[in-house]
């Protein structure tokens, strides 16, 4: 694999890729769907309150990520959820402003490709950081054998805040609810050095420094 490349969905030649990725991970594999082409609206592109990203490996759809910006925090009580009794929900509005990661899908061969996941995932980055949010917020399967709750958790430093129990999915897996500092996680990544930090690198680095870091001081 000579070349790794993320994108935004802006055509339907990108949505088009996009939906063979959905419908190999989420409907042949997981089972979690009917319907890839009800996933990504036909005006993804327009859309003011969610983002499309694909990647490609050689050309070929490896990877997709939506986002979803000003998500509510507060989850419908029909979903059962639980949230850590440190949560304060209030106060998170107060000091963030938030984005949704979901339909964050790897096809199977490309799973372990490192360049792949952190490619889709710097060009989330770019788009969250530009527009002036500051967090993520996102939910993982519990009892998926692909969940990337230790990858979220351990290497990007994604904390977890509840559970629910219902969502949008057919899947009976019990859902974590996970929170990123996205700046906190920069710099714990930086003091590292490691490999994903240098994967993250080209465009991110600078969009924090400038953006978010500096006017901290």
């Amino acid at each position: 694999m000579k070349t790794v490349q993320a994108r935004k969905i802006l055509t339907p030649a990108d949505r088009a890729q996009a939906l063979t990725v959905i419908e190999a991970v989420y409907l042949q594999e997981k089972q979690w769907i009917r319907d890839p082409l009800a996933e990504i609206p036909a005006d993804a592109a327009d859309r003011p309150d969610q983002s499309w990203f694909l990647v490609t490996a050689d050309g070929a759809p490896a990877g997709v990520i939506r986002l979803v910006y000003d998500p509510p925090l507060e989850l419908p009580a029909e979903l059962d959820v639980t949230l850590e009794s440190s949560v304060d929900l209030e106060n998170l509005r107060r000091h963030g402003r938030f984005v949704d990661i979901g339909r964050f899908m790897i096809v199977p061969r490309y799973r372990r490709n490192i360049r792949v996941v952190m490619k889709l995932m710097r060009a989330a980055i770019i788009e969250v950081v530009s527009r002036g949010y500051t967090h993520f917020l996102t939910d993982v399967f519990e009892d998926d054998p692909h969940s990337p709750l230790r990858f979220h958790t351990e290497v990007l430093g994604f904390e977890r805040i509840g559970t629910h129990r219902y969502g949008e999915l057919a899947c009976t897996s019990s859902r974590i609810i996970l929170i990123l500092d996205i700046v906190r996680a920069y710099q714990r990544l930086k003091k590292r050095e490691n490999k994903v930090f240098k994967e993250l690198g080209g465009g991110v680095s600078d969009l924090l420094e400038a953006r978010l870091l500096a006017p901290s001081v």
